[in-house]
């Protein structure tokens, strides 16, 4: 079984096997409260399975600094706790999946709400020969209004059991679809100081 878990807009967490079918799932959609809720939701997912959980998938992104090291902090100590592997995944990929399982063809662009008046934006064209989204170019951000020239799914809630879905093929590939690293596409709010100012007596 795969558990993922994704903060990068609330908190999803979803247990899948490996043949995408859900077995739980359990969501807040509150896009601030992530470390609040993420306990809670980890055990409740996690509760009565009757079989192990074999991978872990962390979404990786894009996605708010704090946010995103919460859930990715979440899912490591998970996976070093049972000694089972990480598989990073863009969070971008589990809706680009649902949206390809609906029937979406030719180039669209999943968007999410990325703060600051301003979008993140990644465009994907169908999917590959392993069956995950095929990115046409690298995750961006535009201002908020600003005109893309493919079709646009707006993304306000991100399903944990997608990105299950999505690592399962990767893992099943044996293929990487994501650094260790979040994607953030800005930097953090907070920034280390610099020297303190001498002060002359």
């Amino acid at each position: 079984m795969i558990l993922a878990v994704d903060t990068s807009l609330g908190t999803a967490v979803a247990v899948t096997g490996t043949d995408g079918r859900i077995i739980a799932e359990a969501t807040s959609p509150d896009p601030l409260g992530h470390a609040e809720v993420i306990g809670d939701l980890l055990a409740r997912a996690t509760a009565g399975l009757d079989a192990p959980i074999t991978h872990v998938a962390a979404g990786m992104g894009p996605g708010p600094f704090t946010g995103l090291r919460i859930g990715i902090a979440a899912a490591r100590a998970f996976a070093l706790g049972r000694g089972i592997p990480v598989v990073p995944v863009p969070s971008h990929f589990a809706p680009a999946l649902a949206a390809l399982d609906a029937g979406t063809t030719g180039p669209f662009a999943i968007v999410t709400d990325a703060r600051r008046r301003e979008i993140a934006v990644s465009v994907f064209d169908g999917a590959d020969a392993d069956g995950i989204p095929n990115p046409l170019e690298p995750t961006r951000l535009e201002k908020h209004g600003a005109p893309l020239d493919v079709p646009v799914i707006e993304t306000m809630v991100l399903s944990a059991a997608d990105l299950a879905r999505v690592a399962g093929r990767a893992i099943a590939a044996g293929r990487i679809l994501a650094d260790r690293e979040p994607l953030y596409l800005r930097s953090p709010d907070v920034v280390q100081p610099g020297a303190p100012k001498r002060v002359s007596g």
